[in-house]
């Protein structure tokens, strides 16, 4: 045996019977409301005024306002990548490449495509830095130290 249940049209009689209850009773209903919340219920039903165009600064299409020119910071990142960053933004400009476990020892990355990076140096950064690719570093030398090194020859400050 199958029951087949199709929809009424109009409301449900139990839906009428509330909704005249609350119409009733919406003053009593927008008062406790007010109550509770301290008058915000009212308020919040108010219509609000529209923005007046008068005293503000409108911008509409256009050229952007000019970026300050990027100055370059090397920075050594808590994943031991030694890259170049802008001071005032904070963006990266250059990866320099990473510092690496080899074995037993860290070691210097250089960013080329020879050591598998998919956005490699140009070949002018790289002419500078290619006695640095392979460089252990430990006490002595440390990140900071090859970072500085990597500053110098590129005439970029590190990062304070």
């Amino acid at each position: 045996m199958v029951d087949i249940f199709s929809k009424r049209d109009g409301p449900r009689p139990e839906d009428v019977q509330i909704r005249q209850v609350i119409e009733q009773n919406r003053g009593l209903i927008t008062k406790l409301a007010d109550h509770l919340s301290n008058g915000r219920y009212s308020n919040s039903k108010k219509p609000r005024a529209t923005p007046q165009a008068e005293g503000l600064i409108i911008h509409i299409g256009g050229s952007p306002a000019a970026a300050p020119e990027p100055e370059a910071r090397i920075r050594v990142t808590p994943n031991d990548r030694i890259i170049a960053v802008d001071l005032h933004s904070g963006r990266q400009l250059l990866h320099f490449g990473d510092i690496r476990a080899t074995g037993n020892a860290t070691a210097f990355k250089l960013a080329t495509a020879d050591n598998s990076y998919v956005a490699p140096l140009d070949d002018d950064i790289v002419g500078v830095l290619a006695d640095m690719d392979g460089v252990t570093l430990g006490a002595a030398y440390g990140a900071a130290d090859l970072a500085a090194d990597i500053g110098r020859r590129l005439d970029i400050a590190p990062e304070a």
